[in-house]
């Protein structure tokens, strides 16, 4: 198994420290899927250009998820998320 971190970007990255272990990097995007799912209803989050990325543990981005996949835009933020809750 390997660690793969949920790292949040809107501009200005939000770092995942803990990561999760999953048995693949498919099973990871799945989850990143999930993520962005929870965001998208939550209803005090607008932020456009929020994406959720995954980083294998050397380091190396496998996939970016929009969470607002029909309007996000490059460079473009509205919101700061401070608090962020994972699936475990």
């Amino acid at each position: 198994m390997r660690v793969y971190y949920f790292d949040m970007k809107d501009g200005i990255p939000t770092r995942d420290r803990k990561g999760i272990e999953f048995p693949s990097a498919a099973a990871a995007i799945a989850h990143s899927k999930e993520l962005a799912r929870r965001l998208r209803d939550e209803p005090r989050l607008i932020d456009p250009a929020l994406a959720i990325v995954v980083v294998d543990e050397s380091g190396t981005e496998v996939h970016r998820e929009p969470v607002y996949p029909d309007a996000a835009k490059p460079g473009m933020s509205t919101r700061k998320i401070e608090n962020f809750n994972r699936i475990d």
